[in-house]
């Protein structure tokens, strides 16, 4: 018997591999076509002289409130100078994310045919931590300033937990989250639960997305902090439905569990053990369980409410 099983598992993982396979294989196929501009080094090398050329060419990232002296102004200041050299050192060549974002474009076109391909503009925002990824109607920005490594002195006096994901490995997946947002509708409840899935899907479309990073990346996880959320899952979810907190409208579960912070909040000795978002990680298991369980397309996923989910994904925490 227990070989009949074993046996049935392999065939299963082959099965699926093999699938997985055939997908992957299907999306290289996939057509995709855009520009990166390097604006950060444009501007670097931009001089009182020449601004209006620039401006010209990029009038979208010239707001017309400001005057011309004002960006003049930009271009000898001391702080933009150092900025522009610190971008530079980091960053003196995109190759290796531009080719993340080209396979990253293809994944999203094939699974959502009707996504139009944006330009890639990387700028520089004064360390604008939070709009390190900005999208517009056909353009994709990136503030590269915000990803020079957790240790640069420019984000000195910030907390930790967020310098941890100020790192050049973490540009993909943070545009991952900006595009899985605009593709993930916002709960219509206000349960936990409700909150959960909604954080589940936008981890599940960085599954779809960028599979070749990982559980740690598409999360913003040390490796540290991915393996305490996989070993203490079942011991969460059991928190969670001990404390009656599935169903509950209180608010304050969002801060202590959802949203970004030196640690989840149990109230318990083990908290400053903890990675932040734990609820977050929560609500991935259980969309990655729904989809294994129910053949559903991943837009009717998306537009499926959080109770149908809950009540067909079958959800087990891993022991």
């Amino acid at each position: 018997m227990i070989r009949k099983l074993l046996l049935f598992f392999t065939v299963l993982g082959f099965i699926s591999c093999e699938n997985k396979s055939k997908t992957e294989s299907e999306i290289e196929k996939v057509d995709v076509d855009f520009e990166v501009i390097r604006f950060d080094e444009k501007f670097a090398e931009a001089t009182p002289e020449n601004l209006h050329e620039l401006k010209a060419e990029y009038p979208y990232l010239f707001p017309k409130q400001y005057s011309d002296e004002v960006w003049k102004e930009k271009l000898r200041d001391t702080i933009q100078l150092e900025l522009n050299e610190e971008v530079s050192k980091a960053f003196p060549d995109f190759s290796r994310e531009e080719d993340e974002l080209h396979s990253f474009f293809q994944h999203i076109k094939y699974y959502f045919p009707g996504f139009q391909i944006p330009d890639v503009i990387t700028i520089t925002s004064e360390v604008d931590y939070k709009n390190k990824v900005v999208i517009g109607e056909d353009k994709l920005f990136i503030a590269l300033d915000t990803y020079l490594g957790e240790d640069h002195h420019f984000y000195i006096g910030l907390q930790e937990y967020l310098k941890k994901n100020f790192r050049r490995s973490q540009i993909l997946p943070d545009v991952a989250q900006a595009y899985a947002e605009k593709y993930v509708p916002r709960p219509k409840s206000r349960t936990f639960l409700a909150h959960l899935i909604y954080y589940g899907k936008m981890l599940y479309l960085k599954d779809l997305w960028i599979p070749f990073r990982s559980d740690a990346d598409k999360i913003g996880y040390t490796g540290e902090e991915i393996e305490w959320a996989k070993n203490n899952e079942e011991q969460i979810w059991r928190h969670f439905v001990e404390k009656e907190f599935i169903f509950d409208t209180d608010s304050e579960l969002y801060t202590r569990f959802l949203y970004p912070a030196p640690f989840s909040k149990f109230y318990l000795a083990l908290d400053n053990e903890s990675p932040d978002r734990l609820g977050q990680y929560i609500g991935w298991q259980i969309i990655r369980k729904y989809m294994e369980q129910n053949e559903v397309p991943v837009e009717e996923m998306l537009q499926t409410d959080a109770r149908t989910i809950f009540n067909n994904a079958n959800y087990k925490p891993r022991k």
